[in-house]
């Protein structure tokens, strides 16, 4: 028997296996309705634009890094010197020269390469930062209006002095929970043989630094969105970034170690690498803020979105014939005005 458009309707309207589960596990409709906004803000498009800024970054800080090298050799010839020998052990003949000649430049230049690497570094800093936080806001809402211009710059310097100093507390957390250090520590008070504390102490340095990289991420997630989101608000997402990114960072170190290993991916191995690096973090940034901005407990700090343009098109209607309505009122207008006549008359 063929099958009716009604039952055919009835069978459309049934929830989808996705559907059901969305409905039963409300930890999955989050994740999903984070993902649908991911997607439908722009996300992968909004990481390649935030990656490249990164990568324009590194330039003007490796100047920099570059200029602070030629003043520490400038101001330690002995170091200077075993940095001379490295380099003639390592590269003989006219290469050993050339690296010898560039040490040098880089210690006579030192304050020009500083001073264009430091405004470079500025220049590009602020553009990344100002991406970054357009990326993250757009997964609140739309994409930010462009407001007053020197008042705009100045609070994304602010934003990147804050995540310098959240990047430093990071990195400190991070090298205090480092294994080498820590097991210098133990061999220091006299713990370093004790039977199973090296699996203590690669335990204790991966949650200390699932907690570094969960304050990282939850400052972020908070403060960098042009959004007035507490910190307390962004704590979850922030765990969910720092646990995922551990998991990244950990696959990460075998794809570099692939990448690197052979002649073409020592040369272009390393900038690859950032790419992918800075890539794939900042989805994982932008995904968390869109998981965040799903979050009901946060509904109130979404922006309320802008209303569609009103267009005003007024219509003017014009009658061949007078309506019955207007007959009647010609006709009693007509009558009073001829009752008001007679009596002007009668008075005269």
């Amino acid at each position: 028997m063929a099958q009716t458009p009604i039952s055919d309707e009835v069978e459309s309207k049934k929830p989808s296996f996705l559907d059901k589960q969305r409905a039963q596990r409300p930890w999955f409709d989050h994740l999903m309705g984070a993902a649908n906004r991911y997607q439908d803000r722009n996300g992968d498009y909004f990481a390649a634009g935030a990656t490249y800024f990164s990568v324009l970054a590194l330039f003007p800080i490796l100047m920099v890094a570059f200029a602070a090298l030629g003043f520490v050799l400038a101001n330690n010839p002995d170091l200077l010197n075993e940095v001379r020998d490295r380099i003639t052990d390592k590269a003989q003949g006219g290469m050993g020269d050339t690296l010898k000649n560039l040490v040098d430049q880089a210690i006579a230049s030192r304050t020009t390469i500083g001073v264009i690497g430091l405004l470079g570094a500025l220049y590009s800093g602020l553009g990344w930062m100002a991406n970054l936080r357009n990326a993250l806001t757009v997964q609140w809402g739309s994409e930010p209006e462009g407001g007053n211009f020197l008042k705009t710059k100045l609070s994304d310097l602010a934003a990147l002095i804050g995540l310098f100093l959240a990047l430093v507390v990071s990195f400190a957390l991070s090298a205090l929970a480092g294994s080498s250090l820590t097991t210098k520590i133990l061999d220091a008070i006299g713990l370093g043989d004790v039977p199973g504390v090296g699996v203590a102490v690669r335990i204790v340095s991966v949650i200390i630094s699932i907690g570094a990289s969960w304050v990282l991420f939850t400052w972020v997630i908070a403060k960098l969105p042009r959004v007035k989101l507490p910190v307390r608000n962004a704590m979850r997402a922030g765990l969910l970034t720092a646990v995922v990114f551990e998991i990244f960072k950990y696959i990460a170190t075998f794809y570099l170690a692939k990448v690197t290993s052979g002649p073409a991916g020592a040369t272009f191995g390393p900038i690859i690498g950032i790419m992918v690096f800075g890539f794939i973090t900042t989805r994982i940034v932008l995904f968390a803020t869109a998981w965040a901005a799903t979050d009901p407990r946060n509904a109130e700090y979404e922006p309320a979105p802008v209303p569609d343009p009103v267009i005003i098109s007024p219509r003017v209607a014009v009658r061949e014939t007078p309506s019955p309505v207007g007959v009647l009122a010609a006709v009693a207008a007509g009558a009073l005005a001829a009752v008001g006549l007679s009596s002007a008359r009668r008075r005269k």
